[in-house]
């Protein structure tokens, strides 16, 4: 279903209370099955990629799992159910099945799981044919390069294998802030680490369960960033989000500083205010945040402001190449984008003249709402899909509605 926003107003005012952290929701929800108890989580995403999870979890008698297009449940899944000891297929929808899926695979097998392909060699789907306490731990090696997610599927499940787990991470760390909130959330289930280096060591030993509250969800916050830095004024309420956040992308309030959006924490979480600071380029390295990549590539095409984005190599293999659909539709708008496998320049901004076309969403949840708050400066634009933003934040055009036309 395509889909049609509208705003008549410069002007960015209200409040709104975000959707829960996808990723603190996912994690919370293996650590809660680790544990075999049933504490409350409260504040839960709603997000697709988190029921769907939660549906999984609570459906282990069935022979086959379908994670469909949710990477982080897919990778989860596959440690989590190594580690069960299952006979079961994980599936995934026609994409995940073009996601690599093979350092975790080899890793799990090295430790002494049962893991292998219905498919492509190092690719979904797969078979899990492990015994109940195969895995043993102890020292293991694993490319930290291709996607951070492997390395935390293998933390949650480290502290109860008999050997615990010497995790030696091979190469440039990416997504490093999404490592560190894994060990912070075992650390408040108790559990004691150590990371120095390229090394992470995890002893065997119990979790111990305790009530949780998810933080809200700063990757869904940086769009409102986006649409106050093209706004003419700014007095925007954002609940629930944390100063001493585990979320990586809570760097957002340092980035936007540069494009002159001030943030200010309140009890119920962060106010938005704007000054004005020129800005004559714009550099940044987003290794340790991506998914924050779409959002600051959009804000700087619309200022016009030359950028330079790097840290870009975990992208190719997203919900869509997310490189190559930042580059087509942005020069659908006019801009000049030059991209590498690792990099994206913006060399022209987007020329507010041309009529918009209807902009592709790649079945990209990130790609959607990166590009709505261009509605600012055109008033009116057209997504080819609307469902795509339920995989992170169902709400997003109800409360983007919220605080443009109310």
């Amino acid at each position: 279903m395509t889909h049609q926003i509208q705003t008549a107003t410069q002007k960015l005012v209200g409040e709104i209370t975000l959707n829960g952290s996808k990723s603190i929701s996912n994690r919370v929800l293996i650590l809660r099955a680790l544990m075999e108890s049933v504490f409350p989580i409260k504040g839960l995403s709603n997000a697709k990629d988190t029921t769907t999870l939660d549906r999984m979890l609570k459906n282990l008698d069935n022979p086959l799992l379908d994670a469909e297009d949710a990477g982080t449940t897919y990778r989860f899944m596959t440690a989590y159910l190594a580690y069960l000891g299952t006979n079961q297929v994980l599936m995934g929808s026609k994409r995940m099945c073009e996601r690599p899926i093979g350092i975790l695979v080899d890793a799990l097998n090295e430790l002494g799981a049962n893991v292998y392909y219905l498919g492509r060699e190092g690719y979904p789907p797969i078979q899990i044919q492990s015994e109940p306490k195969s895995m043993k731990g102890g020292p293991l090696k694993i490319g930290a390069g291709v996607s951070s997610q492997y390395i935390s599927a293998l933390l949650m499940i480290a502290p109860l294998l008999p050997q615990g787990l010497e995790l030696e991470l091979d190469g440039e760390i990416v997504s490093r802030p999404y490592i560190q909130m894994t060990l912070n959330l075992m650390a408040y289930f108790d559990i004691v680490y150590l990371w120095s280096g390229n090394l992470i060591k995890v002893p065997a030993q119990d979790y111990t369960p305790k009530e949780f509250q998810v933080e809200a969800d700063w990757s869904a916050a940086s769009y409102y960033y986006t649409l106050a830095a093209l706004s003419d004024k700014v007095n925007l309420q954002l609940n629930g989000l944390y100063k001493d956040s585990v979320q990586g992308d809570a760097i957002i309030v340092d980035i936007m500083e540069n494009f002159g959006i001030l943030t200010k924490f309140n009890k119920k979480g962060v106010r938005l205010s704007k000054k004005t600071t020129p800005i004559e380029s714009f550099e940044y390295n987003f290794t340790n945040c991506p998914d924050l990549a779409q959002t600051v590539a959009v804000l700087c095409a619309a200022l016009d402001i030359p950028a330079h984005l790097t840290g870009l190599q975990t992208l190719t293999i997203k919900e869509t190449d997310r490189i190559a659909a930042l580059k087509t539709e942005l020069e659908k708008l006019g801009a000049e984008v030059v991209c590498t496998e690792r990099s994206l320049s913006i060399k022209k901004g987007i020329d507010f003249n041309i009529v918009p076309p209807m902009l592709e969403t790649y079945k990209d949840h990130r790609m959607a709402m990166a590009f709505a708050p261009l509605v600012l400066k055109y008033k009116e634009l057209n997504f080819d899909a609307k469902d795509v933003v339920n995989k992170s934040y169902p709400e997003f055009w109800n409360d983007l509605d919220k605080v443009l036309n109310t």
